[in-house]
């Protein structure tokens, strides 16, 4: 090993650290102390009833652990969104979980936990997987009723998508493990079945209080919406729980009589472990976001058998694509290429960056993984489309644009792993969130802006150099400087992965080990909804 692999792998291992300390003090919640009031009220916390429902010898994966992170400090934080979502097994059968997380404002709903609760239910009605919904809500958060309420993408968006996923088919089971209060009532009434734990758990539209004041009747909230009520008069849940664990037992002993699904068929075999050692990633991964690396040596690490059939291989080189094995399951993979290459021609291309070459050769590779029903699998490090007149002359838009057409037409699973930069149009072109990949997850080195800190900072400080000029301000060099360095470490900010899981736009930041992990369980559970429509690329300006 040499010293600049030693000082990577410092310099990743230390970010993989402060990774794992943020997610330990997300895993706490609202902080121990309300934690243990949850146990004092005889009740697990979100984090303890996922783990008893899942089977305890299988993998799993959590969606949004970082959302909320530095988000809502006016109002007290609101840690993992006050929700926790966990993709696993429950009798082995594939389910997604989601359990409101009493801990954090009694369960109450921010915005960044609609949107959280709209992402499991997308993860749900896009693989066909069964949805589990724990709840234990105090309902939405009143203070800021006006982001989480009305608009298309909020609250309310939650209960047509228990419509439309009953109409698909896909099983949805609600226990009522606390506070299921107003419009939140409705969750659990719209899935197929619903359970309440006695004395914990509640349903009602109107509380006591607000019952009292709106027509004056005088009755305790067990009697208005407590679990005998539901379970013997009103008849709205299904089974009544003596407390926790058992309604968990319940939706266990549900999930495992549910019958078997149909399969889209992707091919899989018996899994191998990678050839090359995979903790080598932490050396090869360069600390300088400017130096290279060759991505063959990443993509060596995280398939099976280190085996990667290479397509197109000396065209278009600063795309690699080509077909692999991750845990058995066949994919094809779209990967940026971080080192400078020298063409046919002898031209040398800078790496990270997207020629038109790279462009057609990736649009060629995407319409044949969707013709032999491949999964895709994309591995961003990528800076943008190649700039100046040579670029423009040369197509670069319209070639730029057919491989944008072929990701956002594609009818196969797409995976993406933020590996490094993942900057402007090479961010949607490498299968960024809006372009729905099945899975997106970022890797600790991993930045995603329109463009980086420092090229970011020094247009902005044109423009307010500019601005102070016109207002006769006199700009010194030490003035610029301490002016970049403001713009730089503002902008720095918003490029962190860390901002971009607070906001969903990731699913997770991940340690790049568990990366064969998340794609093999993601590809599972796309194999549960078979593919509808045929691949079509529509119309191409060729």
């Amino acid at each position: 090993m040499d010293l600049k692999f030693n000082k990577n792998e410092d310099h990743n291992k230390l970010l993989l650290s402060e990774l794992k300390k943020r997610l330990g003090q997300v895993s706490l919640g609202g902080g121990k102390s309300r934690i243990e009031k949850q146990h004092k009220q005889g009740k697990m916390t979100a984090r303890e009833r996922i783990a008893f429902l899942l089977d305890d010898d299988a993998d799993s994966i959590e969606i949004g652990a970082l959302a909320g992170d530095g988000m809502y400090a006016e109002h007290g934080g609101c840690p993992s969104g006050g929700v926790v979502v966990k993709i696993g097994h429950i009798k082995g059968k594939q389910c997604i979980v989601v359990a409101n997380d009493a801990t954090v404002k009694a369960g109450a709903w921010f915005p960044i936990t609609g949107k959280k609760n709209l992402r499991a239910q997308e993860i749900a009605i896009e693989n066909r997987i069964p949805i589990i919904y724990l709840v234990d809500s105090a309902g939405v958060f009143l203070p800021m009723q006006d982001e989480i309420f009305p608009d298309k993408e909020h609250f309310g968006r939650i209960f047509r998508n228990n419509a439309i996923m009953s109409s698909m088919g896909i099983t949805q089971i609600a226990a009522v493990m606390g506070s299921c209060v107003a419009g939140g009532a409705y969750l659990p009434i719209m899935s197929d079945e619903a359970l309440i734990v006695d004395k914990t758990g509640s349903i009602f539209l109107a509380g006591s209080y607000l019952v009292k004041a709106a027509i004056g009747e005088q009755i305790d909230n067990e009697s208005l919406g407590g679990a005998t009520t539901h379970s013997e008069i009103s008849g709205v849940t299904d089974y009544k729980a003596s407390d926790d664990k058992d309604a968990l037992t319940k939706i266990k002993n549900i999930v495992d009589k549910i019958g078997d699904f149909d399969t889209s068929g992707f091919n899989r075999k018996p899994a191998q472990e990678p050839k090359e050692n995979a903790a080598d990633i932490y050396g090869i991964l360069p600390a300088s976001r400017t130096d290279q690396y060759d991505m063959r040596e990443i993509i060596d690490r995280l398939v099976d058998g280190s085996e990667f059939e290479e397509y197109k291989k000396g065209y278009g080189k600063t795309i690699l694509t080509g077909y692999s094995r991750i845990d058995g399951w066949a994919v094809g993979i779209v990967a940026n290429q971080r080192k400078v290459v020298k063409t046919a021609k002898g031209e040398m291309q800078f790496g990270g960056v997207i020629y038109s070459d790279s462009a057609d050769k990736a649009t060629r590779f995407i319409a044949n993984c969707n013709q032999k029903k491949i999964p895709l699998v994309f591995l961003q490090d990528v800076t943008g489309f190649m700039v100046g007149s040579k670029s423009e002359q040369g197509g670069i838009i319209k070639d730029g644009a057919k491989m944008v057409n072929a990701v956002s037409n594609s009818v196969v699973p797409k995976f993406t792993v933020v590996i490094g930069n993942s900057y402007g149009a090479g961010n949607y072109a490498m299968c960024g969130k809006a372009y729905d990949p099945r899975l997106i997850v970022a890797w600790p080195s991993a930045e995603l802006a329109v463009m980086s800190g420092n090229s970011a900072a020094k247009v902005l400080l044109q423009i307010e150099k500019a601005s102070l000029k016109k207002k006769g301000v006199k700009i010194t060099q030490e003035k610029e400087e301490a002016l970049f360095n403001t713009i730089k470490e503002r902008y720095d900010d918003q490029v962190s992965p860390y901002y971009a899981a607070a906001r969903l736009w990731t699913d997770a930041i991940i340690d790049p080990l568990d990366t064969r992990k998340w794609i093999s369980l993601g590809i599972e559970a796309a194999n549960h909804a078979p593919i509808q429509k045929q691949f079509n690329m529509g119309v191409l300006q060729v």
